[in-house]
This record gives structure tokens, sequence and C-alpha cells, in this order.
């Protein structure tokens, strides 16, 4: 059962997805088309929910089946500062209340991507326990890393408000489930970014099954680096694709052979109209193995003195050393190559950043004034995976407030 309420004080208190506030979550995006016969289905199914969920809550299920039932209430919440998330685990619940012929009452605390407190509930959910005991574990599967994920792609993309951000991540998913979790969490924590800060935030992904998260009817890319292996240059990886796509515009690797500025101009070179128009971009990728062409660590340093000294003077660690002056796609590498380009008469020629692109970089890459147009990012995924973890605890049996020692605060205020 589906209600909206609104409480007075600080939060919004929600039950169902349908506010206002809450515009996007009460329709979801993906679940239109093609998407919507992948990732997006009920997942697990009702039948299939005790073969994914925790034996001891499918024994307790067993048991209050054999005692009798009581009406519960969860607190879910996690450990750690979020963006709210919770689209996908309330839809999912929502399904298995049909499934199931029941209903389940749920109060979002919180509206998808507003921030949310350490150890505060996201949500309270109340229903049958026989019913609800069963779905806790993919509850918190389907919340956690969604709000964690969330919380990453909003801080890129408020530190950088003028760059745009494509989502890269579905090879480094574990299926697609999780793709379709992740890109659902770059699109949160983008449309608070845009709120927020006015930033680009992401402006698309690389997938068609999740680029409706985005407003965008297909994946976007151009190539990988196969293509220009096979081509045998880049620029004939570049002629090859401007042929087959000549509606689309070019963005080209220019990483593989080691001679980023090299290729880049005469890729330049070879589509100046493409290149005057804005429609041609460069993209680095160069491995943290090496330098970009024409770069070392004094060049590197020069770079940086030209364009943003202040970024290197006082305490960097070996980290953020790296991320400035460093191997690899380093804020002084882009701001080499915009040199390079606007030297040859290029100025409208796009710069597109990937290789390691997560908070920290894109911070540093702030403080720089790296003049990156389009960052390509998987980095954004939780790298560690236990700050992902989602809790619940019942508040309340059949009314009567009852929690473990220690969980007091998750009590209704």
């Amino acid at each position: 059962m589906r209600r909206h309420r609104r409480g007075q004080g600080r939060k919004a208190r929600v039950t169902g997805m349908s506010s206002t506030d809450n515009r996007s979550v009460g329709s979801r995006a993906a679940g239109s088309g093609t998407a919507g016969k992948g990732p997006t289905a009920l997942t697990p199914s009702s039948a299939e929910i005790p073969n994914w969920t925790d034996t001891y809550f499918r024994r307790t299920k067993e048991a209050v089946g054999k005692f009798g039932d009581k009406t519960v209430t969860y607190a879910i919440f996690m450990r750690r500062p979020v963006v709210c998330a919770p689209r996908l685990a309330v839809e999912w619940l929502e399904a298995v209340a049909r499934e199931r012929n029941t209903s389940f009452e749920i109060e979002l605390n919180y509206p998808e991507g507003k921030w949310v407190g350490a150890g505060e509930p996201i949500m309270y959910v109340t229903g049958s326990f026989y019913h609800l005991v069963d779905c806790e574990t993919i509850i918190l599967q389907k919340l956690g890393p969604a709000s964690v994920a969330a919380y990453n792609a909003f801080t890129m993309c408020a530190d950088l408000p003028k760059v745009a951000f494509l989502a890269m991540d579905a090879r480094h998913c574990a299926g697609t489930e999780m793709a379709e979790m992740m890109a659902y969490a770059a699109s949160v924590g983008s449309d608070r970014a845009k709120r927020k800060v006015g930033a680009k935030g992401f402006i698309g992904n690389a997938t068609d099954a999740t680029a409706a998260y985005f407003g965008q009817e297909k994946g976007m890319g151009t190539m990988p680096h196969a293509l220009i292996g096979y081509a045998g240059s880049t620029v004939r990886a570049a002629e090859m694709f401007h042929e087959t796509f000549p509606e689309l515009s070019l963005t080209v690797l220019v990483d593989y052979f080691g001679r980023e500025i090299t290729d880049g101009l005469e890729v330049c070179r070879r589509f100046p109209q493409l290149a005057a128009q804005g429609k041609l971009a460069l993209r680095l990728d160069t491995s943290g193995g090496r330098f970009v062409e024409g770069l070392d660590p004094p060049g590197s340093y020069a770079v940086l003195e030209r364009h943003a000294p202040h970024a290197i003077r006082g305490y960097r660690d070996e980290t953020q050393l790296r991320y400035l002056i460093g191997t690899g796609v380093s804020a002084a590498a882009i701001h080499y190559v915009r040199e390079r380009l606007d030297e040859a008469g290029f100025p409208a020629v796009k710069i597109v950043a990937s290789s390691g692109f997560g908070p920290a970089k894109c911070r540093l890459m702030a403080e720089a004034n790296a003049p990156v147009d389009v960052i390509g990012t998987g980095s954004y995924l939780p790298e560690r995976w236990n700050e992902t973890y989602a809790t619940a605890d019942i508040i309340e049996y059949d009314g009567e407030r009852r929690v473990k020692v220690g969980r007091e605060f998750l009590f209704r205020r």
C-alpha cells in the first residue's frame, strides 16, 4: 500500500514514493523499453527470496508462522554519511508486498538525493513480521551500496561543477543488477550536485540498459584501445569510426602508442572541421607506468607553476602528488595537452580524461584548475565495501517499543 504524508519538523516523512521531493523516485526512469526486461525486473522474486536471504531469517519466519504473527517496525540506517538512494530497495519491497497480497507502510525520512548522517534512520518499514523478516537481506543489499555510490558521485560532481561526467562503471560491476544499482546511484548523486552547486554532473553512461537514468536513450562512447590496435594507427582508427558513425561527435584515445601530443595533433589536422566545431575530443587514458608524451617530473612541476602554482604549495602526500604531477593522467598532463592544442590552433578541441577518477582525484583536479571537459569514471563505486553495509533493527512489536540495548537511538523521535 502506498500513501504519502508529511510530518512536521526537519524531516519529511513519506509512505510510498510519490511526493514532489521524490519525483525521480516515483517513476523508475529505466523501467521502460529494453531496460525493463533486464535488471530492473523484480530480483529476486518473492518465490526466490528463501534461497537468497540469510537462513536465520527464513527460520525465524517459520517460527513466527507457528507461534503467531505481529506487526513490527524496522528502522534501516547506515554507519556513515551517505546520500539517500532508496528507490531500488523501496520498489523491490513494494513489489514483494503485491506478490504476497500484503501491505507495508514505508516512511522515508529523507527524500531521494538528501544527505543522511551516520546512524540516522533512512526509513521505517512497518508490516507483518512474517512477510518482512525474510526481506531484510535483500533490502540492505539494494540500499547500502547505492547510497554510498551516490555520495561519491555527488562529491565528484560538486568538486568539478563545470566538468561533465560519463559513468563507465559497468565493466567493474559484479553483474547486471549491480550495474543498474550503480547507474541509479550516479544519477542520484549527480542530480544533488546539479541542485546544490549548478554542476553539469553525469550526462550519460556507457550502456543502453541504464541510459534512461541519465535522460538518454542510448549509452555513450566511441572507441576502446582495441580499435586503435586493429586499425594500426590512431588516425586510421578515427577515420574508421567517423566513416561508420558520421553523425556522431568524435572522441579519440591518443595514448595507445605513447604519443598523446603527436597523435592527438595528427587527428586534429585530419578532421579540422570537427575540431573547429567542437565536435572532436581527445581522450587521455595514459597508463600510470609512464608520463604523457613530452612530460617528466620537472616538466610537470613547471606546467603547474604556470597554471596553478597554489596546487603544489605546502604538504602533499604521495598519492596527491601523483594526481598533480605524476605519471598517468595527472593535472599537469591535462594542462600540458591543453597548451599544445591551443598553440597548434585547436582551442575548440575538448579533452576527455579517464583512469582512476574517484572523489580524491577529482578534488585535486579542482584544486589544480585542470582544463578537462569530460571525465569518464567508474571510480565513484565504493572503494571500501564494508562502508556500504546498511543495518536494520526492529524497534516496535505490535506498537510496543523494543530494541536491543545500544540501538535506542533508532526509536522515532
